[in-house]
């Protein structure tokens, strides 16, 4: 075992003061850094030339806005599925409700938990899954395929049938209630299993209740089935008297969620490219569909996405938001803030180290919207936001093409875009990964 033994003196602090003030630089930067702010003294202004303008787009409308809650991958997903319907039906900023599979991501993710909690009753409580479950037992997170599960298990409805609510656009008191009831009913779980309890079915389902019964306070009842009643910008009236969430979907929507895979860029040295993965505890639907990670080549991504926007379709993809990134603004810049030159340090490291060293992480879910090609190359691409309209250009950001190539992990794409080789690889047994790898 390695013994510490070097201790900061004051011959060493004598030394710093020194190399300090040798530069007359430090003390310039000391006063704008203390006064401004890091990010601000080192924002590279080149920045503020990215062009929001693009040659290829797909139209789309006004942005939404999770507010304070963090179901931005639903947001996202729900943006896909919109924008079919805003083109076919030429209703320009219509929206489909969040807050509707918000309910039932978070009854369904209870489910999730508890039974992966059966699972694991006889491990020891300090085992890393164990852990892992018991720290994130039910949250705003998720996944594409965890929408897809949701929307093909409950459908859709506009989103005046299931409007938000003031704990649906601010979940930490919800997140903060719902995970101490259920880390309590985890705990009774495996001693129930341990104990070889034969009533554990009725247990879940008394506790299920319990969570039904707080998201129903919490984010309103779902509708069993809605009026219909929409008028689009040509002002023609689509309208049934009562329809189901289910129907609704079936009836009016044309995509095809089980058709789109999830592409990943992890350049790790553990992982491997045209390789399948999946993440162990991964989902929120019992019964839902196993999400598999195809990895290739951020240049592949590139592609597939081009394609994809050609074809009129957006492109859900998941991200490391904070990197890089100008909120107000709505820029996403590869070499946007210049930290290294400001301090004279070398500080960047490669993508899979990034990852492996949590440096990055996949934090936050958009949407493309819009790529322009320069001979045929990307060099920047449109972005759709759920922050609101209050920042970029009415909520749609700007990324040039260094900032996707270092901080895009995973896109959504349609099967009919990838190549035979590409599809025979996804339909592979994929390899699991543990719930705490990186890519989780």
């Amino acid at each position: 075992m390695i013994k510490l033994n070097k201790e900061i003196n004051k011959e060493i602090l004598a030394d710093f003061r020194k190399n300090l003030n040798q530069d007359a630089t430090n003390n310039v930067l000391k006063n704008s850094v203390a006064q401004v702010g890091i990010f601000k003294t080192a924002q590279n202004i080149e920045a503020n030339r990215l062009n929001p303008t693009f040659n290829i787009e797909v139209p789309t409308g006004r942005v939404s806005n999770q507010k304070r809650s963090g179901r931005c991958w639903l947001f996202s997903a729900l943006t896909n599925l919109r924008t079919e319907f805003a083109i076919k039906y030429k209703m320009k900023d219509f929206e489909l409700s969040q807050n509707y599979l918000s309910f039932w991501d978070r009854l369904e993710k209870a489910n999730y938990f508890y039974q992966n909690i059966i699972e694991t009753a006889n491990l020891p409580v300090d085992d890393r899954k164990v852990n892992l479950l018991f720290t994130y037992p039910n949250g705003d997170g998720g996944q594409w395929q965890y929408a897809a599960d949701l929307i093909n298990k409950y459908g859709v409805v506009p989103t005046y049938a299931m409007p938000e609510t003031s704990v649906s656009e601010n979940t930490s008191e919800f997140n903060s209630v719902l995970k101490k009831m259920m880390r309590k009913n985890g705990i009774e779980l495996r001693q129930l299993v341990n104990e070889g309890s034969a009533n554990i079915d009725q247990q879940i389902e008394e506790m299920l209740s319990e969570v039904y019964k707080l998201c129903v306070y919490s984010f309103g009842q779902p509708p069993v089935e809605f009026e219909l009643s929409l008028r689009n910008d040509d002002d023609k009236l689509i309208e049934e008297t009562s329809i189901t969430p289910k129907d609704f979907l079936n009836k009016y929507f044309n995509m095809k969620l089980s058709d789109y895979v999830n592409v990943m860029n992890s350049p790790q040295k553990s992982k491997k490219y045209n390789q399948v993965y999946t993440i162990e505890t991964d989902g929120n639907v019992v019964g839902g569909t196993t999400e598999k990670y195809l990895n290739l080549p951020i240049k592949r991504l590139e592609e597939l996405s081009i394609e994809q926007l050609k074809s009129n379709d957006t492109v859900w993809f998941g991200n490391d938001v904070l990197n890089q990134s100008q909120r107000t603004k709505g820029l996403l810049y590869g070499n946007l803030y210049q930290v290294d030159k400001l301090f004279g340090m070398d500080m960047k490291l490669d993508k899979g180290d990034a990852l492996d060293y949590r440096q990055s992480e996949v934090s936050h879910a958009m949407v493309l919207t819009g790529v322009n090609l320069v001979d045929p190359k990307p060099n920047r691409w449109k972005v759709e936001n759920s922050w609101g309209e209050a920042n970029g250009d009415k909520g749609y950001f700007t990324a040039d093409n260094a900032w996707f190539e270092d901080n895009i992990y995973e896109v959504v794409i349609n099967k009919k875009f990838l190549t035979d080789e590409e599809l025979i690889a996804f339909g592979q047994e994929p390899v699991v990964l543990p719930a705490w790898d990186a890519m989780a």
